[in-house]
């Protein structure tokens, strides 16, 4: 997963009723993994086009062959989600678009079989890996957080007694977090439902021109995922700890284009401030990569959204767009996000207890060592305190001056990994096996 760049994704829904009611017409277009945007205003112009990793078309019926359903997008996106958390890597998946293109459904859906959005497909798929992985030496254990960031202040979706703004700290090592925020722990999929639907039922919505449930504020969702291991080799206990972070932004909109109230105003502004100032984040984090400049700030800290996913925005974006031609704006300038975002890599690394680390390492490398002189037929005990190993080596039927020159390096980078393994699991009481 480390170095791999963020999947991307973008979703074309149908035109809604408003849209319907205004005569709007389609101009988005995909074809393969290509989606295309014309211009109304321009039409005789070449319609622009981008490329991402997934192109879903869902803007006609299920009937339609190239119809791109519910179960489908969560078959792309959740399931190497869910592989990298059991590897033990943080992931996250976040949808962007303007109010009303389809966040909400592609990440949330509904309760109707078959309209399930990816959050609770995924949970539900969470599970029955647990089962097929689990053993004696293995167990696991799931906790979730549910949580919305509105008007930049956070609020825990999962208990509704606790009043205010939680507060964003940052630890040393583990990075950002929101103290006092409730994690639960869950036992199955019916768990999570119930939790999902009670912290759905919390969330801050107003009706606006463009979404008559236009959520107005960003919400959260994260899966707490530890693996426990018990090596029966060192009798070493270890921890693996992943999150899976789920997010729906709110809309990105125009005042003029959503109709907002004067109420509504401050809360658009903040909404606007957090998805500008992730721009930011996501077109800094791109120019590195691209190599513009070799350092720069990334200002994770100018938005509370971008400061809580500063360790793991990566993995998957998706992409809601509205095909009508009224929205034309706003849809090209979710694809351009979207185009940017493409370029980020992720730079992740498996969460894991540092001693165990070591010691997995020290293990591998020193079985490592012991294939390539097993493959150049000489035995990893026949070396250990027997005189000069180039001697034995010179003394043997099949030296040559350009095997052995191969050779004692490798002797000698075994020695001094056989040593560092045996002190290392002889200073924390195990033998090296």
């Amino acid at each position: 997963m480390a170095g791999a760049s963020v999947k991307v994704a973008v979703r074309v829904r149908p035109l809604n009723a408003r849209e319907t009611s205004q005569d709007a017409k389609c101009v988005v277009s995909m074809q393969g993994n290509t989606t295309s945007i014309i211009n109304p205003k321009q039409s005789k112009d070449s319609p622009k086009s981008f490329t991402f990793d997934y192109s879903y078309w869902s803007h006609t019926s299920v009937e339609d062959p190239q119809f791109a359903s519910q179960q489908q997008v969560c078959r792309d996106i959740g399931e190497e989600m869910l592989l990298h958390a059991f590897e033990g890597y943080d992931v996250c998946d976040f949808a962007y678009g303007q109010t009303g293109a389809g966040k909400s459904y592609t990440m949330m859906g509904r309760q109707e079989p078959g309209q399930q959005g990816i959050v609770p497909q995924l949970c539900e798929d969470l599970f029955p890996h647990v089962s097929e992985n689990q053993s004696a030496q293995l167990s696991y254990s799931v906790e979730v957080s549910y949580m919305e960031i509105c008007c930049e202040r956070v609020r825990d979706l999962l208990n509704l007694k606790s009043r205010g703004s939680l507060r964003v700290r940052e630890h040393p090592i583990l990075g950002p977090y929101v103290q006092d925020l409730s994690r639960l722990v869950v036992t199955s999929y019916t768990d999570i439902a119930d939790l999902v639907d009670c912290g759905n039922k919390a969330r801050t919505v107003a009706a606006t021109n463009m979404n008559e449930t236009s959520s107005r504020s960003h919400a959260v969702f994260t899966i707490v995922f530890t693996e426990h291991c018990h090596d029966q080799l060192t009798g070493l206990d270890s921890e693996k700890v992943s999150q899976i972070s789920l997010v729906d932004l709110a809309g990105s909109e125009r005042a003029d284009s959503s109709g907002a109230r004067v109420m509504c105003l401050k809360e658009g502004a903040n909404i606007n401030k957090s998805l500008t100032t992730l721009g930011k984040v996501i077109s800094a984090l791109a120019d590195m990569q691209s190599k513009k400049r070799k350092s720069d700030f990334i200002p994770y800290r100018d938005s509370v959204l971008t400061w809580l996913l500063k360790e793991n925005l990566g993995e998957a974006m998706m992409a809601a767009l509205s095909p009508a031609d009224i929205n034309y704006k706003e849809t090209l300038s979710t694809l351009r996000y979207a185009d940017c975002t493409k370029q980020i890599r992720c730079n992740a690394i498996i969460n894991e207890d540092p001693n165990a680390r070591l010691i997995r390492e020290l293990q591998e490398e020193v079985a490592r060592l012991r294939e390539l002189l097993m493959a150049q037929g000489l035995s990893a005990s026949a070396l250990e305190g027997r005189g000069s190993r180039e001697g034995q080596l010179r003394d043997a039927p099949w030296p040559t001056p350009s095997l052995l020159t191969c050779l004692c390096p490798v002797l000698e980078t075994w020695g001094v990994w056989r040593s560092r393994a045996t002190m290392r699991l002889n200073s924390l009481g195990y033998v090296l096996g």
